[in-house]
C-alpha cells in the first residue's frame, strides 16, 4: 500500500517549505517533493539569498575602495577576489538550505526527493533522479513549484555567455562589458553587483521606465542614482536582433533610433513564468489561465477538489514573502481556521543601493482610478541618522486618501528601504491614517524618523523641512 499523508505538498521553496511546517504544526501528516539537492527553492538556491549575499559583498568592496576615507578610516591598495566573494555566497547558501533540512527534521515532515506528478486527485507520483517512482496518497495536495526566467525567443541561454539570473550569480569573472536586457528588480540588482565590481553595465528596457510596477517617481530616482554609479540605460528599446562578433556579441537595438551595444555577457531578465510543466495538470483537468497560471479561488483551491496552489505558479506579485504567507493559509484553512490576506498589503523591494520600497497603491494607480489623495514627502538629507551614516539618497513618499487621511500607499528610496517598509506594511495592514503615523513616537536619531516626517508633510506641518 502506498504512504498516505494528509498533506502533500510539490515544491520546497519558501511558499513549500512554510506550508509543511505549518502543516506539521498543525498535526497534519506531511510531506515535501523537491528534486533539487537542496531544500529552499530557487529563492535560497539561485535566487533571493545568493544575489543578497553578492550584494552585500559587492557594496562593501565599494565602501572600502571609496567610503571609508571619508569617516577617517585609511586602508591600502583594495583588490578583488571573485572567487572569495562566490565561496562565502555559497556558504550562505548552505547553511540557509540545510537550516530548512533541520526545519524538517524537527517538525518530522517526510521530504521525498524527486519530481512530483499528480497522477489523480489524491494520488501523487515522485520520480528520483534514478528513474524509480513512488505513489503516495495525500489527503490534500498542495503545488508550490514556483517560477523560471522568461527566455528571450531565438535566443540560446548556456549560462556561460549567455545568462539568466542563475548564471549571472555563478560568473567566473567580471565581464568587461554586461548588457541586461530587460530593467526588472532582478536585471538591477545582478546589474549592480556587477558594475560595483567593475563591469560596463548596459540596462536595455522595452518600457520608457524601470521597475515598472513601482511608483513611477520612484522608479525615476532610482535610474538618477544607478546612471550616477556607472550603469548605463536604453529605455523604450527592444532587442532587434543579437550576433556574436570578437568572442562576445553585438546587439541590435530598435529604440528612438537603431543602434549596436557590444558585450560579452548578456543577462536575459525579462521576467519570470511560472513552473507548471510535468505536473500533470492537463490530465487531471486543472485550469490554467492565458499566461500559464494555475487558477484559484480566494481559498487557493483548484477547480479539482482536494488540488490547491500557491505562489509563482498562481495570480500576484511573484514574490517570496507572498508565497509564504499564501503557505501558511492554505494549510490553515485546511485547519477550518479563517486566515486572510490583504495583498494590498504585501511589500516590494529592490535591493540595490539605495534600495526602493513600496507598499499599497501607486501614484499612477489612484490618478487612473480617480481617487483624490494627498502626498507627503521627506528626503533623507533631512533625515540626521542618514547624514551621520553618510547615505542621504532618496525619500520618503506617503499616499493618503483626501477625504479619510487613511494611508493608500507608502514608497521609500534609500538607505535600508527593505528594513523600513515593515513599519509601512503595518500601518496598511491596520488601516492607519497619516496622522496615525505622524502621532507614533519614533526613536531619535534613526532612518525611521523620515517616515514620521513624510506622515507629517501630508498635512503639510513636517518638522525639519
Amino acid at each position: 500500500m502506498p504512504d498516505r499523508y494528509d498533506i502533500v505538498i510539490i515544491g520546497a521553496g519558501p511558499g513549500g517549505y512554510v506550508a509543511a511546517i505549518r502543516a506539521a504544526q498543525l498535526g497534519f501528516r506531511t510531506a515535501c517533493v523537491e528534486s533539487r539537492d537542496n531544500l529552499g527553492g530557487t529563492c535560497l538556491n539561485i535566487g533571493c539569498i545568493p544575489s543578497k549575499a553578492l550584494l552585500q559583498s559587492s557594496e562593501r568592496f565599494v565602501e572600502a575602495k571609496h567610503a571609508l576615507a571619508e569617516h577617517g578610516v585609511r586602508v591600502g591598495e583594495v583588490a578583488l577576489d571573485l572567487a572569495a566573494m562566490m565561496g562565502r555566497k555559497d556558504r550562505v547558501v548552505t547553511t540557509l538550505t540545510r537550516g530548512v533540512e533541520f526545519l524538517f527534521r524537527k517538525n518530522k515532515i517526510d521530504w521525498l526527493k524527486g519530481k512530483g506528478r499528480v497522477a489523480a486527485p489524491g494520488r501523487v507520483v515522485v520520480t528520483g533522479a534514478d528513474g524509480a517512482a513512488q505513489e503516495v496518497e495525500a489527503g490534500s495536495i498542495i503545488l508550490a513549484t514556483g517560477s523560471e526566467s522568461t527566455p528571450l525567443p531565438h535566443l540560446e541561454i548556456d549560462e556561460k555567455r549567455v545568462v539568466s539570473s542563475t548564471g549571472a550569480l555563478s560568473l567566473d569573472r567580471v565581464p568587461d562589458r554586461l548588457a541586461i536586457i530587460g530593467g526588472g528588480y532582478i536585471g538591477l540588482e545582478l546589474g549592480s553587483v556587477w558594475s560595483r565590481l567593475g563591469a560596463k553595465v548596459t540596462v536595455v528596457e522595452m518600457l520608457d521606465h524601470i521597475v515598472p510596477n513601482m511608483d513611477r517617481e520612484l522608479g525615476t530616482a532610482l535610474q538618477r542614482v544607478l546612471a550616477r554609479s556607472g550603469i548605463g540605460f536604453k529605455l523604450g528599446t527592444k532587442l532587434a536582433s543579437i550576433r556574436e562578433a570578437n568572442e562576445g556579441f553585438i546587439l541590435d537595438l530598435d529604440g528612438a533610433e537603431r543602434e549596436s551595444l557590444a558585450a560579452d555577457v548578456v543577462l536575459v531578465s525579462i521576467g519570470r513564468r511560472p513552473n507548471t510543466e510535468g505536473l500533470g495538470l492537463n490530465a487531471v483537468g486543472a485550469a490554467r489561465d492565458e499566461g500559464g497560471r494555475i487558477v484559484v479561488d480566494d481559498g487557493f483551491a483548484t477547480n479539482i477538489p482536494g488540488i490547491y496552489a500557491i505562489g509563482d505558479v498562481i495570480r500576484g506579485p511573484m514574490l517570496a514573502h507572498k508565497a509564504e504567507e499564501e503557505g501558511i493559509a492554505v494549510v490553515e484553512r485546511l485547519a477550518r481556521q479563517k486566515p486572510q490576506i490583504d495583498y494590498d498589503a504585501i511589500p516590494a523591494v529592490v535591493y540595490t543601493w539605495p534600495e526602493a520600497a513600496s507598499v499599497g497603491r501607486t501614484e499612477e494607480e489612484l490618478k487612473a482610478a480617480a481617487i483624490p489623495y494627498r502626498t507627503g514627502k521627506f528626503p533623507f538629507t533631512a533625515n540626521p541618522r542618514a547624514r551621520t551614516n553618510g547615505y542621504t539618497e532618496g525619500f520618503v513618499k506617503i499616499l493618503a486618501e483626501a477625504e479619510t487621511d487613511r494611508v493608500l500607499g507608502i514608497h521609500i528610496i534609500g538607505p535600508d528601504a527593505g528594513t523600513l517598509i515593515a513599519e509601512a506594511v503595518l500601518a496598511k495592514e491596520f488601516g492607519a491614517s497619516a496622522e496615525d503615523i505622524a502621532r507614533t513616537c519614533h526613536a531619535h536619531p534613526t532612518l525611521n524618523e523620515a517616515l514620521k516626517e513624510a506622515a507629517l508633510a501630508v498635512d503639510d506641518r513636517a518638522i525639519h523641512i
